[in-house]
């Protein structure tokens, strides 16, 4: 099945997860919006990639941090297609640091831009969606904010942020016909993990029962069902992919 009609905003899609998802929705046909904060180069080879491969993309760079920059990359993209009718949140920052040691810039930088961004995001969407009487968000979340990570007490904050913020948001657009899910992975094989030291990578490894980390690719498939097969049922939810290691 193909969804031609469909439009897509995937934000932070330059690279890892994101970069996935785009490409994983673009061979379904559906038309791809996308922003980017900083690597212009990156966002126009996935653009690249996307139209050489027969889709269609359209790159925006944008912080979503800000709400009126959020707010006219929204507009932006309504004047081009008319429409939103899948929202990936996707855009991520983590700056770790045991909190005695933790900045008050470092917390308030990631929350900005995971928890703000998000209500950002979706704030400028949702009538969109909520008029269309339709409508898939798809908030990516993590292991960290499900059980915390020593370390990690902004991104953890942030992420556990985007889990209630999903359940709410839930219930309160489910009458218009709009699914809003989560996808929580673990141990993605993104800059994230390739920055971690030998040892951290070994220690987070050894808990995992499948013995390797998960791809951006696994992730995915898992949000490309949530943003066009999944039933109606399906709500609310949070989808958990650690590789069975419950941490």
């Amino acid at each position: 099945m193909t969804y031609n009609d469909k439009v897509a905003l995937i934000t932070g899609a330059s690279r890892g997860i994101g970069k996935s998802i785009a490409i994983e929705l673009a061979k379904k046909g559906i038309k791809i919006a996308f922003n980017y904060l900083k690597n212009k180069d990156e966002a126009e080879k996935l653009k690249k990639t996307i139209i050489d491969n027969n889709g269609e993309a359209f790159a925006i760079q944008a912080d979503i941090s800000n709400f009126e920059e959020t707010k006219k990359m929204i507009n932006e993209i309504l004047n081009k297609y008319e429409t939103i009718d899948i929202l990936i949140n996707n855009a991520g920052k983590n700056l770790d640091n045991p909190l005695l040691k933790m900045p008050l810039g470092d917390w308030l930088e990631v929350i900005n831009t995971n928890l703000n961004g998000l209500f950002n995001v979706t704030r400028n969407c949702i009538f969109t969606m909520m008029k269309n009487k339709t409508g898939r968000i798809i908030n990516i979340s993590s292991i960290s904010g499900m059980q915390g990570l020593p370390g990690q007490t902004n991104y953890s904050a942030s992420k556990a942020g985007i889990i209630g913020f999903t359940k709410a948001l839930a219930k309160e657009v489910a009458p218009y016909g709009i699914l809003v899910n989560a996808v929580a992975p673990s141990g993605v094989n993104t800059d994230m993990i390739k920055s971690m030291t030998e040892e951290a990578k070994k220690s987070l490894l050894s808990v995992i029962p499948i013995k390797r980390f998960c791809e951006p690719e696994e992730v995915a498939n898992v949000v490309s069902y949530l943003a066009t097969e999944s039933p109606v049922y399906l709500n609310g939810s949070v989808i958990v992919m650690d590789g069975a290691s419950g941490v």
